[in-house]
C-alpha cells in the first residue's frame, strides 16, 4: 500500500461496516456467556446475529476454553456448556469479502489479571501504531505489558493482515519483540491479537478439528463431497468454515474425503499445556495518515 491510497473508497467502507457489525455482535455475545450456557448456542447466536445485521461470518466463531488458544468451535451436535473457565471468543465478519476480526476474553475462572494482561497489551500496541512503525516494535510493546503482569505472550501465534476473502495475509504482527519486522504503511488493514498465558508461551496442535478451508479446487466422485465442495466454493470461497455449516448429509464423511484429496485442509485446535490458561484480545485496525483507526472498537 502507498500513501496515495483512498481510505474513503468502497473497500475501506466495507471493512468499516464489517467492523461495526462485529463490534455489536462481540458485545452482545460476550454478555450471553454464563456458566451452564451451551457453546453451540453461543456460536449460533453470534453467527446468526452477524447475518441479521447485514454481514456474513468470516470464519466460525472460535470458543477457546482455558488452555485452548484458537481453532475451537462447536461440532454439529455439541453438548458442551460453560463452567467456571477462561473463555475466549474470536469472531469475524465480512462484507463482500472485506473483513474485520475481533476477540475478547470472558473470564469466569477468577483470573482477572491474565485477562487484563492481553487487554492492556492490545491498548499499548494500538498506541504506537502509525505509518512507518515496525511490527517488531509492536511486538515489543505487547511483550513488555504481558511480562509486566508476570505472564508470557504466546509467541507462536501472531496478529496478521486481512485481505479480500483472505483471513490471514502478510504482515504477521508478532506478540514479542523481533529484530526483523515489517514496516506498516497507510492503507494496511491488520488484526492485532495479543495472547497472554501463565504457561510456557508456546501452543501446540491438539487432535480436535472442526474448522476447514479450501486448498485446491478439483473434481471429486463422492456425492456428498461434491455437494460440500459446491457450497464451499460458492459460499465460503477461501475463508474458513465449520463442519456444522455444511448442508450435505454426512458432512463429516464428505470432509474426510475432501481432506484426503487435499481439496480442503483442517485447523487443529491450538492449545497450551493442560492446566494453564490463555487470554486473548483482538481488534482490527486501518493504518491512516496520522495513526490508525480501530474498526472493531
Amino acid at each position: 500500500m502507498s500513501s496515495e491510497v483512498d481510505l474513503e473508497s468502497e473497500q475501506y467502507e466495507k471493512h468499516r461496516e464489517a467492523g461495526r457489525i462485529l463490534s455489536q455482535v462481540r458485545e452482545e455475545t460476550a454478555d450471553r456467556v454464563e456458566v451452564g450456557v451451551s457453546h453451540l448456542e453461543i456460536a449460533e447466536y453470534a453467527e446468526d446475529r452477524i447475518r441479521e445485521l447485514g454481514g456474513q461470518p468470516a470464519f466460525p466463531v472460535n470458543i477457546s476454553i482455558d488452555e485452548e488458544a484458537a481453532h475451537a468451535t462447536p461440532s454439529i451436535d455439541d453438548e458442551s456448556t460453560f463452567g467456571e473457565e477462561m473463555i475466549n471468543l474470536d469472531i469475524g465478519v465480512h462484507v463482500d469479502g472485506w473483513l474485520a476480526d475481533t476477540a475478547i476474553t470472558v473470564d469466569l475462572s477468577g483470573h482477572d489479571e491474565l485477562a487484563e494482561a492481553s487487554e492492556q497489551a492490545l491498548e499499548a500496541a494500538i498506541d504506537v501504531i502509525e505509518p512507518g512503525v515496525n511490527t517488531g516494535d509492536i511486538g515489543a510493546e505487547i511483550e513488555g505489558v504481558i511480562d509486566g503482569y508476570g505472564f508470557n505472550p504466546v509467541v507462536n501465534l501472531t496478529g496478521h493482515g486481512l485481505g479480500h476473502w483472505e483471513q490471514h495475509t502478510a504482515p504477521n504482527i508478532p506478540n514479542r519483540a523481533v529484530s526483523q519486522g515489517t514496516t506498516l504503511e497507510v492503507g494496511d488493514v491488520v488484526a492485532i491479537e495479543p495472547f497472554a498465558t501463565d504457561g510456557s508461551g508456546k501452543v501446540t496442535e491438539g487432535s480436535s478439528e472442526e474448522i476447514y478451508s479450501l486448498e485446491h479446487e478439483r473434481s471429486v466422485r463422492n456425492r456428498q463431497a461434491r455437494e460440500a465442495l459446491s457450497q464451499i466454493t460458492e459460499e465460503f470461497r477461501t475463508l474458513p468454515f465449520a463442519t456444522r455449516w455444511l448442508e450435505t448429509d454426512r458432512p463429516e464423511m464428505a470432509l474426510r474425503r475432501l481432506k484426503s484429496s487435499s481439496v480442503v485442509h483442517g485447523y487443529p485446535v491450538l492449545k497450551e499445556d493442560d492446566g494453564f490458561l490463555v487470554s486473548q484480545k483482538e481488534h482490527t485496525i486501518i493504518i491512516t495518515e496520522d495513526g490508525c483507526e480501530v474498526t472493531t472498537e
